[in-house]
């Protein structure tokens, strides 16, 4: 998947911000890049984080690779690296995380496990990135409304 979402439109068409399809292969692969690190790569670097695939192990390997690559590139250092989670929460279908659930509660929504599940693994990362306290938020309700878990009328 090389797309990016509607919710988040007004930076990832000209890529200025990390587009959530790039964070979820950050996790993935282990990396944690700073927007300062972004912002130095070129349009056609960022496109190619957003396009690499980084699903199987090698993938994984690879993406990891070229992305400390260019990091040490601009940065003169690598990116610092993350624990990747043996079960990410975005896999579980058995719960809906609390922060979504509050979230969701937050804006008059109330999710079913049976929405959760149906929702693909990119789109459930979405929904639990957009949840946290630390984040702005101000994309769960649009992102909802991507997801047809709500009318895109509220």
């Amino acid at each position: 998947m090389t797309v990016t979402f509607h919710f988040e439109a007004d930076f990832a068409n000209s890529l200025r911000c990390i587009p959530m399809q790039v964070r979820f292969k950050l996790d993935q692969c282990g990396v944690k890049l700073k927007l300062l690190h972004w912002r130095r790569f070129s349009a056609s670097e960022r496109q190619q984080l957003l396009s690499q695939p980084c699903e199987s192990p090698a993938e994984c390997t690879a993406y990891q690779q070229y992305l400390q690559a260019l990091v040490v590139q601009y940065m003169g250092e690598p990116a610092a690296e993350l624990a990747i989670a043996p079960s990410p929460p975005w896999l579980e279908i058995d719960t809906i995380p609390a922060s979504v659930q509050a979230k969701a509660e937050a804006v008059g929504v109330e999710l079913s496990l049976a929405q959760w599940v149906a929702l693909a693994p990119i789109q459930r990362f979405a929904l639990l990135k957009l949840s946290r306290p630390s984040h702005e938020n101000h994309n769960f309700l649009p992102a909802l409304q991507e997801f047809q878990l709500v009318p895109g009328d509220r």
